[in-house]
């Protein structure tokens, strides 16, 4: 059996595919070597998808594993991998990045501008091989713009600073039932900061009626276009993936118009162009 797994900061989804074709999926927590150490990552593997797994091996064990990541740069790949292998000790383990894996499962062979939209963003020029350009995202602080976590950053940010209306600022502090002093502490002194502010950023959807709101929005994915897509080639489709990308997709189609770019499609998920994707590597080799 194949193991595959697209993961990002806030969750992983993971796809067990037999030889005959049948999957079974399940998530747990995100996988990024950025903010885990390898013990951390591996107790995530073990503790929370072994449980959920466990009783399908019984026809056999994984041997091959397919991982795609947030995080996963060439210098971090190694430690997902050796976590991994550690769990799935007959597995051969392939660790790629989770662009190449929105990118698979947006465009296959052919060519586009793949787009990332979740808790932190990403994006690359994909020539229907591997990315033939990339635009760094350099995380949540320095950039991501588009994502989750930079989203819910903008909104707490404006609406501590009251440059949001006030019955606003009652409503997320009444709706989140927390203060000023708590948002604050779980920003700068508890882990996963990233994966907090991503969830207060679901207040922004919950209230994307509010004309304050929908003018953050689209000033928020005005910021990934600029500062990433229009560093591509224009007159290649956009794809994007992600629950951000997904749960947005009104106001990013309107803000791709308005920059000339065409949008092909937007997937809440990868994982079912992955299982595609990968399907001859589920059949037991001769």
């Amino acid at each position: 059996m194949i193991l595959i797994a697209d993961s990002g900061s806030t969750k992983t989804h993971w796809a067990l595919m037999a030889a005959n074709g049948d999957v079974s999926e399940c998530r747990t927590d995100g996988i990024n070597p950025f903010f885990q150490t390898m013990e951390a990552m591996k107790n995530t593997i073990s503790n929370q998808l072994l449980p959920k797994i466990g009783h399908l091996l019984w026809v056999g064990p994984v041997t091959r594993v397919f991982f795609y990541g947030a995080g996963c740069t060439p210098e971090k790949k190694p430690f997902v991998h050796d976590a991994l292998a550690a769990i799935f000790k007959k597995a051969d383990v392939q660790v790629e990045s989770d662009m190449i894996g929105a990118a698979r499962a947006l465009f296959g062979n052919e060519k586009g501008i793949a787009c990332i939209l979740g808790t932190g963003s990403a994006s690359c020029l994909w020539d229907g091989e591997k990315p033939a350009m990339t635009v760094p995202s350099l995380g949540f602080i320095l950039g991501d713009e588009g994502g989750g976590a930079v989203l819910g950053k903008r909104l707490v940010s404006d609406l501590l600073k009251n440059q949001l209306p006030a019955e606003l600022k009652e409503k997320f502090l009444q709706h989140y039932n927390t203060t000023m002093a708590e948002i604050i502490e779980n920003v700068y002194r508890r882990p996963f900061p990233n994966r907090y502010l991503a969830n207060l950023a679901r207040f922004a959807a919950e209230n994307s009626g509010n004309e304050s709101i929908k003018a953050l929005l689209f000033d928020h994915f005005t910021q990934f276009i600029v500062r990433n897509l229009m560093q591509y080639p224009q007159d290649l489709p956009v794809g994007m993936v992600g629950g951000v990308a997904y749960h947005y997709q009104e106001i990013l189609t309107e803000v791709l118009a308005t920059h000339g770019l065409h949008l092909k499609q937007i997937l809440e998920d990868p994982i079912p162009g992955l299982i595609l994707h990968h399907k001859i590597d589920a059949q037991p080799t001769e």
